[in-house]
């Protein structure tokens, strides 16, 4: 699972799947969009077609999406029931904009990540560079500059620019595409020749024979195999991000690494490394992308891994609160102190009537044809309208091909399911499910897996509330041992961990213990047989801390006036010298403007729900931002 938090937006809600992203200002957004949710294994639409256009912030008024909503889950319907602190709770709004929210990954050295240097590292220097000394600036006209800088953008209806070549020479052929390869990155060129005349023609290197076959480069021994950078991102999820860092760069998407996705409705920091790109090719972007910075290069000699993060830094604002000052004071001294139950979030479970984990709970059934049922049958609630036609052509028709055909980006997993059943028939729907990529098809048995774990915590902390007890389990390095009752004497409830339901696990030896067994016979499945027949859907199981205490718990009242600015000062404004926020002690709206870390896998959003005590499912915050807003 991923690390950093995908907050549940209460006025962008995501289900688990992508639509064009929302590239204009950080405005308030009183249009909920269905966003889609990669941090934590949902499907990407990884539309090929689509790099980096503008979309409105969605089609429905928030009155419509509340009551869409009304189909979606809430807390209770995943086992996240209890808090730890006996302070009143009070209201906010979460995320109504996207930078009320920022993330700073901590690196393994345990360092906040910070975009902070936009500058060339000396060893990208050793590359030979071309004899010509010409400046590349001076062989584009203005008007060229223009129309390549359109096509680099996709504002035009052109696939291409031709420059017709006059005074033609090698030479100048050379410095005309050099110079539109450096100046607008994501392009390519090639010489063309027509009716005796020749033109250099610019067109977009995003297809797939450029994927295949990336230019070859000069690479000095001396220098690490891995450009190391700083990725400052907003409002768009990581996979997406490398999705477009690839395409301008002509490279396949595994051929960066990172060790943590990072959540979309954000202004999010991370490392990214890149295999034999130069810092010099990485920071030509920073003239072509939006909402997307690198810097911070280094080169090293491996990649980056995921899970090696410490963890992740988070600012958040909370909006429109409703505590006095003596209730925030209470709510986030009982943070600091104690903690909150680290519960799995609401993004974990998906947002339509059919949650993730029905899913997953058919798969480790083996009852495949109740999965191809779950995926694929029409529902109530929030989704682009292509997929309610795919929906109803395959309940109409139960024809895989007829239902394809409403898919406009076929990439999907509803699109990957079908194409699978079209390939290998509906007989064979465990073949045809492995057409979904490996993580998409882990995401639903995880999520099965995270509800029993929320379920029996919950149980856990009702029969014995915030002390260790004679039964339960902490490890001893990576083994679980259950407590004796001498033991849970010198045990506090930081030290308790219970386990995610898999063959490798041992239960808490009290009554709880025994919680898991009934829950999984009502679910049909057998806690003692949780190998299945086909190897990936085979859990170990894990264990999980019940409680965790955040770490640098800092937070501060702000009142203001203007309810479009930003309210955190970010990286990229630093670097643009922009200066912070200010606030007036008599401005009529007030926000709570909250700092912490927390370990990976773990969720702000929980952190934040022990706060205000308010339900942080996008049901429930849609109702609540609806009225805000209105």
């Amino acid at each position: 699972m991923a690390d950093s938090d995908a907050l549940p937006v209460a006025v962008q809600p995501g289900e688990k799947r992508s639509c064009p992203e929302d590239e204009g200002e950080d405005t308030p957004s009183k249009k909920p969009k269905v966003e889609k949710d990669g941090e934590n294994g949902a499907s990407p639409r990884q539309d090929e077609e689509e790099l980096d256009e503008e979309a409105s912030d969605g089609e429905e008024d928030g009155e419509t999406f509340a009551d869409m909503m009304k189909h979606g889950l809430t807390e209770v319907d995943v086992g996240i029931l209890k808090y730890v602190s006996d302070h009143e709770g009070f209201s906010g709004v979460l995320k109504e904009r996207y930078s009320d929210f920022v993330v700073h990954e901590i690196n393994k050295q345990g360092k906040i990540v910070h975009l902070d240097d936009l500058s060339i590292p000396a060893e990208a220097e050793e590359a030979p560079e071309p004899e010509h000394e010409t400046n590349e600036c001076e062989v584009l006209t203005e008007e060229q500059k223009k129309q390549l800088g359109e096509l680099q953008h996709f504002k035009n209806k052109e696939e291409n620019v031709s420059i017709e070549i006059v005074d033609d020479t090698k030479e100048k052929r050379t410095l005309i595409h050099k110079a539109i390869k450096t100046q607008f990155p994501g392009l390519e060129t090639k010489t063309e020749e027509n009716e005796g005349r020749k033109f250099i023609v610019a067109y977009h290197a995003a297809g797939k024979k450029a994927l295949a076959a990336p230019r070859k480069h000069f690479w000095p021994k001396k220098r690490g195999s891995f450009c190391h950078f700083v990725l400052y991102k907003e409002n768009k999820d990581t996979m997406d991000a490398m999705n477009v860092l690839s395409k301008f760069l002509r490279l396949r998407p595994n051929m960066f690494s990172y060790m943590g996705t990072k959540d979309k409705r954000a202004i999010t920091v991370q490392e990214i490394a890149v295999l034999k790109i130069t810092a010099e090719r990485l920071a030509h972007l920073n003239k072509c992308l939006r909402n997307l910075k690198v810097g911070n290069f280094s080169y090293k000699n491996h990649p980056l891994k995921l899970g090696e993060l410490q963890g992740n830094h988070f600012t958040v604002v909370i909006r429109n609160i409703s505590g006095s000052d003596e209730q925030v004071h209470q709510a986030l001294t009982s943070l600091k102190q104690t903690g909150f139950i680290n519960y799995y979030g609401m993004q974990r479970f998906g947002t339509t009537a059919v949650p993730t984990q029905h899913v997953g709970r058919a798969i480790l059934k083996n009852d495949w044809t109740e999965v191809v049922d779950l995926i694929l049958k029409p529902r109530p609630g929030a989704e682009k309208e292509f997929l309610v036609r795919c929906r109803e052509e395959w309940a109409k028709t139960q024809d895989p091909e007829a239902a394809l055909k409403k898919l406009p980006n076929k990439r999907c997993v509803e699109g990957q399911l079908l194409r699978g059943l079209s390939m290998y028939g509906k007989k064979n729907i465990v073949t045809a499910f492995g057409l979904i990529p490996r993580n998409n098809r882990l995401m639903y048995v995880h999520s099965y897996q995270s509800v029993v774990w929320n379920t029996m915590v919950s149980r856990r902390i009702e029969a014995f509330g915030l002390k260790a007890v004679e039964g339960d389990l902490v490890l001893r390095g990576t083994t679980a041992h259950v407590l004796s009752a001498e033991e849970a004497e010198s045990h506090s409830i930081h030290d308790i961990v219970m386990p995610l339901p898999g063959f490798d696990v041992i239960y808490p030896a009290h009554r709880i213990g025994e919680g898991y067994r009934e829950l999984l016979t009502a679910d049909g499945l057998d806690i003692d047989n949780m190998r299945h027949k086909v190897k990936d859907y085979s859990l170990a199981g894990a264990y999980r801390r019940i409680i965790i205490r955040p770490s640098d718990v800092s937070w501060e009242v702000i009142q203001y006036d203007d309810p479009r600015i930003s309210l955190v000062h970010s990286d990229f404004e630093k670097l643009e010298n922009k200066p912070a926020p200010v606030f007036n002690k008599e401005g009529k709206y007030r926000a709570l403007r909250m700092e912490f870390s927390l370990p990976p896998s773990t969720y702000a959003t929980m952190a934040i729900r022990e706060v205000l005590k308010l339900d942080t499912s996008i049901k429930k915050q849609t109702q609540l931002n609806t009225t805000w807003f209105n």
